[in-house]
């Protein structure tokens, strides 16, 4: 377990595309919001999450902050998440991305690199919301936010694009599949996930 890093969960709200709040859904017995929880308590001491309604995560029983600049999208969420983070790095995950894997995550940390970014290029496209932020990135993002007009998805990939950031090329590894990376987007996003969820539980552990 690290106690060096914190891990950071980015909870959205209603999304535009699926019209109420994928986090909620279900994978066999728990919501997608908990598997992740279970998950990113497993490998790191401390957990936050970072959430515009934070009643509605409350049960989670895990510190719970708001958007400093909000409607930033995903930018504004690690934003926020490295300020109230208490460690310099910190590993991002969003609700996204449900089928994440302990393993992807440890490898993606111990991958050696001294940049202040590290995420993978996956299932063909880049996966900055599963990724290794540095404190150190805070002011950059600052920038970004404040003197960009853009939309929130534009915003972030303008941000990635000008940031020193290690990309990782995981395909070649023994536990990797594309579905790690699979991101809900859409019902029919969340329809073809469900039929695969039982391959993917994760257990509570004390």
């Amino acid at each position: 377990m690290y106690s060096d890093l914190t891990g950071i969960i980015l909870a959205g709200g209603k999304s535009s595309r699926m019209g109420v709040n994928k986090s909620f859904f279900k994978l066999g017995n728990q919501t997608i919001i908990e598997r992740i929880t279970v998950l990113m308590k497993s490998i790191f001491k401390e957990v936050i999450i970072i959430t515009n309604t934070p009643a509605e995560y409350a049960f989670l029983q895990l510190p719970l902050y708001e958007d400093i600049f909000k409607g930033k999208g995903p930018l504004g969420g690690i934003h926020s998440g490295l300020t109230y983070s208490k460690t310099e790095k910190n590993f991002v995950s969003s609700c996204d991305i449900p089928l994440m894997t302990k393993e992807m995550i440890e490898y993606i940390i111990e991958y050696k690199s001294d940049k202040p970014i590290k995420f993978c290029e996956a299932a063909g496209y880049h996966q900055p919301l599963a990724g290794v932020y540095e404190k150190k990135i805070i002011a950059e993002i600052e920038k970004v936010i404040i003197n960009n007009d853009e939309t929130t998805d534009k915003s972030f990939h303008h941000f990635l694009k000008g940031v020193n950031a290690e990309i990782i090329h995981p395909e070649e590894l023994p536990f990797y599949n594309d579905e790690i990376f699979f991101n809900i987007n859409t019902p029919k996003d969340y329809k073809q996930i469900s039929r695969k969820r039982n391959s993917f539980m994760i257990k509570k552990t004390n």
